[in-house]
């Protein structure tokens, strides 16, 4: 494989053709820069796996629902454990639990479980989820001393209390250790200038070029300031490269296409085998940090795929529907009377964002085969349990 290319933003055409309906004038009459071509250096891929996005199951996304899942803000675990044992199910068509999760991982893999913790303590990868994963990793053979819990900041695990909250055995690695930078390999990145920034690469994470074999991502259900959603897309991408923040300076934001592009890179787009939504917790304004109650609706909800693209957009059609609902403009909406520089401002008001949205990154990711942006061409399955 040549592990050097590039990705022009010309390529991936406009992501508005992925929605059906839109009204091209309701985006504002604000004119967004052209994103800057991004050279991409992949790591080694040992062998082409049919697992690697998108997966098994292109186009597929099996929501299971309910309500009794989360109430008054406590999860219930034994009300997860079936969701997840249903949803698995569902998604392969297996019989077993064992044999569902045979489909994804085997005994000598390494499993990374990617969590998303920012947001804690209001809203991240709920542990009651974690744990069924980790136990359904284990059905399938995979040892305890095989599993690592993963993110990129350690500091925002800690806030989650994952490390006193998973069972014994289970490895808790935080990539990044306050602001050392060590965890990243430097012979794998996505390189381009946004905003004139005198570092322009960003670099992979060592455990998912080197360590993991299989990747399960746990994304939680938000919207984003910056991405208009954080999903399955980003978690991975923004959670796997170091210096991201540097794609997005207001008002304006190039997380389209760089998210997609960095779910591309190798290894980390073989790696990732299977994806489950924590749509317990919906955040619709204020993502990713918000810890304000009334933009944490209590959804109730987990989505199962291999595609991620195909989950994020179905996400991206729930979070602009209670949207919609609260009477909060479009993630689309790129109206220059919306942006404000106060961040509290921006917390405590729906109508106000820090960036101009950029939701055309699910689809940019589809232009990269990376899954299926089009909900006319998704089989979205719904399984309400209560």
């Amino acid at each position: 494989m040549d592990r050097r290319t590039f990705v022009q933003a010309s390529c991936l055409g406009s992501a508005i053709l992925f929605l059906d309906g839109l009204d091209p004038k309701a985006l504002g009459d604000v004119t967004l820069p052209e994103p800057p071509p991004i050279e991409i250096v992949h790591g080694l891929r040992s062998t082409k796996s049919r697992l690697g996005m998108p997966g098994l199951f292109p186009g597929r996304v099996v929501e299971v629902s309910d309500s009794n899942s989360i109430v008054r803000n406590r999860v219930s675990q034994a009300v997860v454990r079936v969701m997840v044992e249903r949803g698995m199910k569902e998604l392969t068509g297996e019989h077993s639990v064992a044999a569902a999760w045979a489909k994804f991982v085997e005994p000598s893999d390494i499993v990374g479980i990617k969590i998303n913790p920012s947001g804690a303590p209001a809203c991240c990868s709920s542990p009651e989820i974690v744990r069924e994963i980790i136990n359904g990793v284990q059905r399938a053979g995979v040892p305890a001393g095989n599993i690592v819990i993963y993110d990129r900041y350690e500091y925002e695990i800690d806030i989650g209390s994952y490390q006193a909250l998973l069972p014994p055995g289970v490895r808790v690695v935080g990539i990044q250790d306050g602001l050392v930078d060590a965890g990243y390999d430097a012979n794998v990145y996505c390189q381009a200038t946004f905003f004139g920034e005198w570092e322009n690469r960003s670099y992979m994470a060592s455990i998912v070029a080197h360590s993991l074999t299989k990747i399960i991502n746990l994304p939680t259900m938000k919207d984003h300031s910056a991405s208009g959603v954080t999903g399955c897309l980003k978690n991975l991408g923004y959670g796997t490269f170091n210096n991201v923040a540097r794609s997005h300076r207001s008002p304006y934001s190039f997380t389209d296409p760089l998210i997609g592009v960095m779910c591309s890179v190798e290894p980390l787009r073989s790696k990732a085998v299977l994806h489950i939504m924590d749509g317990l917790r919906q955040v619709w304004h204020g993502g990713p940090l918000t810890q304000v109650q009334d933009f944490i609706y209590q959804a109730g909800i987990l989505y199962f795929g291999t595609d991620p693209v195909a989950i994020d957009t179905v996400e991206l059609e729930a979070i602009e529907k209670k949207r919609h609902e609260q009477g909060a403009p479009s993630l689309w909406a790129h109206d220059a009377d919306s942006i404000t520089s106060n961040s509290q401002e921006f917390y405590n008001d729906p109508k106000r964002n820090l960036f101009y949205r950029r939701p055309g990154h699910i689809a940019s990711a589809g232009k990269l085969g990376l899954g299926v942006a089009d909900l006319k061409r998704i089989d979205h399955g719904r399984i309400p349990l209560g």
